[in-house]
C-alpha cells in the first residue's frame, strides 16, 4: 500500500486581465512560439507574432512556411483546451432541472450520501516524487500498471443537503467546486515486460511473476468488489480521458458523471501519461506514441472489472484522443473472445460504449470497430454465420461539427474527417452500414458553445449531459422522452433548436 500526496485545496484558474492590459494587445515574443511548437519547426526567423484578447490573431510572419503559421494557430488554440486543475461541478443535467420525476439522489445508500466521492482508479502513470507536487502522478509512462483509490471532495464548506439542493439547480445559489483530496494507491502489478525463464523445452513465463500478477488481480477484484457492495445498479463505469489531462482533471471528469448519475455506480477511471508540458507538437506526439503504449494496460483493466464476480454491467466511455485508446483496446478485447469462440457481449459483459468528441479518423474508426466483417478468413472458433454481439445496449458517439480543438488533428493527420466533428450529412450508404447493427447512434450537437473550444460539451452543456446521463443511468434510447432528439438519418440524431 503506497500513499500519495494530494490536493488538499486547488483554487480555480483566475484568467482575468487588469483593465489596463485588456485594452491593447499583448505580443507573444519567438521564445513563446517555439515553446509551443518546438525548435524543429522554426527553420527560419520569426519577427513577431501578436495575440489579440479575444482570440489569436497573428498579424505578421516573416520567413515562416505557411504551415507553421496554421499549426501555431491551431496549437495555440488547443493548448489551453483541455489541461485544467481544480474547476467547479459541472452543470446541472436539464433532465433533472425540469422534472421532479426523475430525482438525482432517489436510489442514492446513505453511506453515499457525502460531500466526498471515492472513486477507483488504474493507471500506468509513473508517481511524482518531488514532495512539493500537488499531484500524485505525473505525465511520463510507468513500466507498471497500479490502482487505488482517489476522493474528490465536494466543497467549499459544503453539507449534503446543500450540496443536493444545489445539484438540482440550473442557476446555482453557491459555489460547488471540485477539489481531490486523499489518493492511495493500493496495489501494484509485477514491473514490465514480464520476464521469462528458458528450460530445457523452450521458453515460459516466470511463475513468481505470475504469482505476483494473479496476486495483483485478486487484490484488484477484492477492491473492486468491496464498491460493488454499496453500489445500487452493480454496473461499473470506467471513464478514459483524453490529451493535456492531469490525474487530477480525470477524476474531476468521472467525479461530474459520477454524481449525476445519481452515484449508483462503481465510478472508475483509467489514466494514463497524457503529455501536459512542453512544446505543443511534442507534447501531441508523445501523447500518441503513449495512448499506443496505453493499450495493453487498458485491455488488461477492461478484462479484469468485466470477469470480476458480482459485476452485472460495464459501461466504457472515453473522451478525445482517450477514444483511440479505447477503441484499440476493445478491439484487441473483441477478437481475443471470438478467436475463443465467445460472445464479446458476454465475454466482457458490455453494456455501453460511449465515445465522445472523438480525436479519431473515421475511415480508422470503421476498420477498427468493423473488423470481423470485412475479414472472413479471420481464424477463430466462432460457431455462427452470424455477427456476434459486441455489447448488450448501444455504440454511442457525440460529435459536433463546431469542435474546434478536433481542427489541429485534422490539420496534423491530414485526416479527411474525425469522428469528433461529423455532422448530419453523412451519406446514406455509410449510414445504413452501422445501421445494420442495430445498436448505433450518432449524436450531434451544433448548437452554442458551452465551453472555450466546444470540445468538452458532454459535461459543460446541459442538454448534452442529460441525454448522456439518460441513457447511461436509465438506458433511455434516442428519441425517447428523457432523450427528445430528432432523427435526421437511419442512425444519426440531433438536438432540437435552442
Amino acid at each position: 500500500m503506497h500513499r500519495l500526496p494530494g490536493l488538499a485545496s486547488l483554487r480555480r484558474l483566475n484568467t482575468s486581465r487588469p483593465p489596463d492590459q485588456t485594452q491593447r494587445k499583448a505580443e507573444l515574443v519567438p521564445s513563446l512560439a517555439i515553446r509551443l511548437l518546438g525548435p524543429a519547426y522554426f527553420p527560419y526567423q520569426l519577427t513577431y507574432l501578436r495575440l489579440a484578447t479575444r482570440g489569436l490573431s497573428v498579424m505578421r510572419f516573416v520567413h515562416i512556411p505557411a504551415v507553421c503559421a496554421v499549426a501555431l494557430i491551431l496549437a495555440a488554440s488547443l493548448v489551453a483546451g483541455c489541461a485544467r486543475t481544480a474547476r467547479p461541478l459541472m452543470p446541472t443535467p436539464t433532465l433533472y432541472q425540469e422534472s421532479a420525476e426523475n430525482e438525482l439522489f432517489a436510489a442514492t445508500p446513505a453511506e453515499r450520501q457525502a460531500t466526498g466521492l471515492t472513486l477507483l482508479y488504474i493507471t500506468n502513470r509513473s508517481p511524482m516524487t518531488d514532495p512539493e507536487s500537488r499531484l500524485p502522478y505525473g505525465e511520463s509512462r510507468s513500466h507498471l500498471l497500479a490502482y487505488g483509490s482517489a476522493v474528490v471532495e465536494l466543497g467549499p464548506d459544503l453539507d449534503w443537503l446543500s450540496v443536493e439542493q444545489q445539484s438540482h439547480l440550473a442557476d446555482r445559489t453557491s459555489e460547488v467546486n471540485l477539489e481531490l483530496g486523499a489518493v492511495q494507491e493500493l496495489g501494484r502489478f509485477p514491473q514490465e515486460p514480464y520476464p521469462v525463464v528458458v528450460t530445457s523445452t523452450g521458453v515460459g513465463r516466470s511463475a513468481p511473476v505470475v504469482r505476483q500478477h494473479e496476486e495483483a488481480k485478486a487484490g484488484f477484484q477484492a477492491e473492486l468488489q468491496r464498491y460493488l457492495a454499496h453500489s445500487p445498479s452493480k454496473e461499473v463505469f470506467l471513464y478514459v480521458h483524453g490529451f493535456k489531462e492531469t490525474f487530477a482533471s480525470a477524476a474531476y471528469t468521472t467525479a461530474d458523471l459520477c454524481h449525476f448519475l445519481g452515484r449508483e455506480h462503481v465510478c472508475a477511471f483509467f489514466t494514463w501519461p497524457a503529455s501536459t508540458t512542453g512544446g505543443f507538437l511534442t507534447a501531441y506526439t508523445t501523447t500518441t506514441e503513449s495512448a499506443e503504449y496505453a493499450v495493453g494496460h487498458l485491455r488488461k483493466t477492461i478484462r479484469m472489472i468485466a470477469q470480476t464476480p458480482g459485476v452485472q454491467g460495464v459501461h466504457l466511455l472515453a473522451h478525445s484522443r482517450g477514444t483511440v485508446l479505447l477503441v484499440n483496446a476493445f478491439n484487441e478485447l473483441a477478437l481475443e473472445a471470438i478467436a475463443f469462440g465467445l460472445d464479446p457481449a458476454q465475454h466482457l459483459n458490455l453494456v455501453n460504449f460511449i465515445l465522445m468528441a472523438p480525436d479519431i479518423d473515421v475511415d480508422v474508426a470503421l476498420q477498427k470497430l468493423m473488423f470481423f466483417e470485412s475479414d472472413p478468413d479471420l481464424l477463430t472458433h466462432w460457431p455462427s454465420e452470424q455477427i456476434p454481439d459486441f455489447l448488450r445496449g448501444r455504440l454511442t458517439v457525440y460529435s459536433s461539427p463546431g469542435d474546434r480543438a478536433l481542427g489541429v488533428s485534422e490539420f496534423l493527420f491530414r485526416s479527411r474527417s474525425r469522428v469528433g466533428q461529423v455532422g448530419d450529412q453523412i451519406p446514406q450508404e455509410r449510414q445504413k452500414l452501422v445501421e445494420a447493427w442495430g445498436r448505433f447512434d450518432l449524436i450531434v450537437y451544433k448548437g452554442t458553445r458551452t465551453d472555450r473550444f466546444g470540445h468538452s460539451y458532454f459535461v459543460s452543456n446541459p442538454r448534452v449531459s442529460s441525454d448522456l446521463i439518460a441513457l447511461l443511468r436509465f438506458g433511455t434510447k434516442p428519441g425517447e422522452a428523457m432523450r427528445p432528439l430528432k432523427q435526421v438519418g437511419p442512425v444519426v440524431w440531433t438536438f432540437p433548436e435552442d
